[in-house]
């Protein structure tokens, strides 16, 4: 067997990792929502941070939701490809991953609107 190594492993790694975002961007709309949305917060996040630790705690949070979404992506696919049939496990590793997704959301919305808030407040002069 031929195991890949140095620098022609990394440019297969990406040339797999392409492919993963050319399906999610084609068919998974949660993934494409949270990717128009983090495409709309970047711009913003350099508006409304003070300090490199803050531009990059926005940042991480939606780099985050994109990750999780990804990996619930990736759960619900390998249990679709073991059967289509209901079980209990199977609705639980989807719903779990949902959790998941769900958690990463909160956390950047909690961070998102705790910076709107103090920039709105800034801005008012209050």
């Amino acid at each position: 067997m031929d195991k890949r190594s140095g620098i022609i492993r990394i440019l297969f790694a990406f040339k797999h990792s392409g492919r993963g975002f050319q399906f999610l961007i084609k068919n998974e709309s949660a993934f494409q929502q949270e990717l128009v949305l983090t495409v709309l917060l970047v711009p913003l996040s350099f508006l409304i941070n003070q300090t490199l630790t803050e531009l990059l705690l926005l940042l991480l949070t939606l780099a985050l939701v994109l990750i999780v979404e990804i990996l619930n992506t990736a759960i619900e696919t390998v249990v679709d490809r073991i059967g289509l049939e209901h079980h209990e496990l199977s609705g639980l590793a989807k719903d779990l991953g949902s959790a998941a997704v769900l958690l990463a959301l909160l956390l950047a919305a909690g961070v998102w609107l705790t910076f709107l808030w103090r920039y709105g407040s800034t801005l008012i002069g209050a």
